[in-house]
């Protein structure tokens, strides 16, 4: 197979063996996407079928400050929890590669974007408004539903926040089918794509 050119670099898929993933990603899979776009789901496959670790940074922030996400926005409110959430997700991408799923909110941040991008390959799950609103009935514990409508507030973040995570390196659809075929729309698209191939860009470097 011939290289992938990144940025003047020729970056080289290793040769795959018997029994191991079809490609090795030399940057973290960096999913986002609307609540109820499947990122946990989806990324938990994912990272079986490439043989990685798996986070999500929702887990992650409620381990690190000992409380749910529910209650650090009742105690210390939404700008606590963006705080806390750049700040974690900064840690889990200075960690060797793996498949990370984040908040709904997180790709909204300007410096967090600007790490994945330097650390990550970013992929967003779409679904449509049906399809979320369906899925996340199915869950009582997303702050930002409880002020009102769910079907209402997801259309107002789609408006918001479609065009910022259309800026994501890839885009998958998430709908209803099977999980599975969700996974391997992900895996051909990061198969795919040369920055899956091409090393983190080190602070030293900028």
């Amino acid at each position: 197979m011939q290289g992938i050119r990144v940025d003047g670099q020729t970056a080289e898929p290793p040769p795959r063996k018997a029994g191991m993933p079809a490609f090795a990603p030399r940057r973290t899979i960096v999913l986002v996407g609307l609540m109820g776009a499947g990122k946990t789901r989806i990324g938990r496959r994912l990272a079986a079928r490439l043989n990685l670790p798996f986070f999500d940074s929702d887990t992650e922030i409620e381990t690190a400050a000992g409380e749910s996400i529910a209650e650090i926005f009742a105690n210390r409110g939404e700008h606590a929890f963006r705080e806390g959430e750049r700040r974690v997700i900064a840690r889990l991408l200075a960690q060797p590669v793996h498949v990370l799923a984040t908040g709904g909110g997180a790709f909204m941040d300007l410096q967090t974007r600007t790490l994945i991008a330097r650390r990550g390959v970013s992929l967003w799950l779409r679904a449509d408004l049906d399809i979320l609103v369906a899925r996340v009935s199915r869950r009582s514990n997303r702050p930002l539903l409880k002020r009102g409508d769910p079907r209402e507030i997801l259309a107002a973040l789609i408006d918001t926040r479609h065009p910022v995570y259309a800026t994501a390196d890839l885009v998958v659809d998430s709908g209803e089918g099977a999980p599975e075929a969700t996974v391997r729309r992900a895996l051909a698209a990061l198969a795919a794509c040369p920055l899956t191939y091409a090393p983190p860009v080190e602070e030293s470097a900028l």
